[in-house]
């Protein structure tokens, strides 16, 4: 259930990001890559929190870790390049 709270706050910021975009201009054009960075950010925030308070170990986290990062991303991807 984590995991999937995690993604979807992962497509709000790219929500978030798409939406100040049309207020930025030079967003437009750097929007996937700006959302790829700061959600890297995150989901590496993420899996050091797993890794030292709930425990898990570093090989445990690793497949979550790019779950969580490549969800989103992909999604992000494909919206940026249909819709925007």
């Amino acid at each position: 259930m984590h995991t999937l709270t995690v993604i979807l706050g992962g497509l709000l910021l790219f929500a978030v990001l798409a939406l100040t975009a049309r207020l930025i201009p030079w967003l437009q054009h750097h929007l996937l890559a700006v959302f790829a960075l700061l959600w890297f950010i995150a989901s590496a925030i993420n899996m050091t929190v797993g890794i030292v308070h709930a425990g898990y170990s570093f090989m445990a986290e690793l497949p979550i870790f790019f779950v969580v990062f490549l969800v989103p991303v992909a999604l992000a991807s494909l919206i940026n390049r249909k819709l925007l």
